[in-house]
């Protein structure tokens, strides 16, 4: 069973960018990393060229940082 991009806890403004960009479902290693990393917890992952690591660690680390514009009202944010 293929997991979505939503049911790890992405935004649907990250969501909708990466379905934006084709992606349907994350590969193991972002199901693995993404929820944890949203979490607050650290993550130490390895794993092949190609299977989507830089994306498992920053989507939720963007996540994070809109999260925090937004709870200071910075300008520019559209939560």
């Amino acid at each position: 069973m293929s997991q979505s991009f939503h049911a790890l806890g992405l935004m649907p403004e990250l969501v909708r960018a990466v379905a934006d960009e084709g992606y349907t479902s994350p590969t193991p290693v972002q199901a693995q990393a993404i929820p944890v990393i949203l979490e607050g917890r650290d993550v130490l992952a390895g794993a092949q060229t190609g299977t989507g690591k830089t994306a498992g660690f920053t989507l939720p680390l963007l996540q994070r940082l809109a999260s925090r514009a937004g709870a200071r009202g910075c300008a520019g944010y559209r939560g």
